[in-house]
C-alpha cells in the first residue's frame, strides 16, 4: 500500500483535493440556492435534491469544460508554438510533430514502447494523437452537458419570473450560455499564458514545471 501511494501520489493527491472541493462546492451551493429560494418566497430543498438539480450540474460542468479546453489547446499548441526560455515549451528548433526517430515510432520503437507506437497505420496515427483527442472529446462532452443543464437551469429561472422557457437551440446562442463559457475560458487561457511566461524568469526548486534554479533565463525546454 505504501508503495502504491508513493508511486501514485500526484494523481491520488489531486483526486482527493478534487473530491473535497466538489463536496465543498455542493455544500456552499446548496446554502446559496436555498437563500435564493427564500428570497423568491419559495420552499427550500434538501441537499439530495440540490445535487440532482440543473443548477448544481451546470455549475460543475461549466468548470470542467473550461479545464479540458485548456489542456486540449495547450497540448496541440505546444506542438507548433514555442516560448524562448520556458520549460513549458519545446526547444526552439523542434517545432512540429518531429521525426519517427525522435518520437520512437515505427521502426524506431523500443522493446518497452507501447505496442501501437510500432505497428504503423491508423492505430499508430490515432495513438500518436490520443492525449489531445481524449482531452478534446472530454471538452466537447462536458460542454454539451453544460448546455443541457444550463438550459434547464435557465428555464427554471424563467418560470420563476413568469416568463416563457426557451429551446436548447435558442439557449446555445443566448448570452447566458456564452457568458458562462467565456468567463471560464478567459481565466484558463490567462493562467496558461502566465505559466509559460513566468517560468522563463521564476523558479520552483524540485518541480518538473520549473527549470533548475541555476539555469539561464534563455534556456528553453529544460525541466527541473
Amino acid at each position: 500500500m505504501r508503495r502504491f501511494l508513493h508511486d501514485n501520489g500526484l494523481s491520488l493527491g489531486f483526486g482527493t483535493a478534487f473530491v473535497l472541493a466538489l463536496v465543498g462546492q455542493a455544500v456552499a451551493g446548496h446554502l446559496e440556492f436555498n437563500d435564493q429560494l427564500a428570497t423568491d418566497g419559495l420552499s427550500r430543498i434538501g441537499f439530495g435534491s440540490y445535487l440532482m438539480s440543473s443548477d448544481f450540474a451546470v455549475d460543475v460542468t461549466e468548470n470542467w469544460q473550461s479545464e479540458y479546453l485548456q489542456f486540449f489547446l495547450y497540448i496541440f499548441a505546444t506542438v507548433w508554438l514555442l516560448q524562448r526560455g520556458s520549460p513549458e515549451s519545446k526547444k526552439l528548433g523542434r517545432a512540429g510533430t518531429e521525426s519517427d526517430r525522435e518520437q520512437r515510432m515505427g521502426a524506431y520503437a523500443r522493446k518497452d514502447s507501447p505496442r501501437w507506437a510500432g505497428i504503423g497505420g491508423a492505430r499508430q496515427a490515432l495513438f500518436s494523437r490520443s492525449l489531445g483527442l481524449v482531452m478534446a472529446g472530454l471538452f466537447l462532452l462536458s460542454w454539451l452537458a453544460q448546455s443541457i443543464a444550463g438550459v434547464a437551469a435557465y428555464n427554471e429561472q424563467q418560470l420563476r419570473s413568469l416568463q416563457a422557457p426557451i429551446g436548447w437551440g435558442n439557449y446555445l446562442v443566448s448570452a447566458d450560455f456564452w457568458s458562462r463559457s467565456l468567463q471560464n475560458w478567459q481565466s484558463e487561457l490567462l493562467a496558461v499564458a502566465c505559466m509559460a511566461t513566468f517560468s522563463v524568469y521564476l523558479r520552483q526548486r524540485g518541480s518538473p514545471e520549473s527549470k533548475p534554479v541555476g539555469t539561464a533565463h534563455g534556456t528553453t525546454g529544460v525541466e527541473g
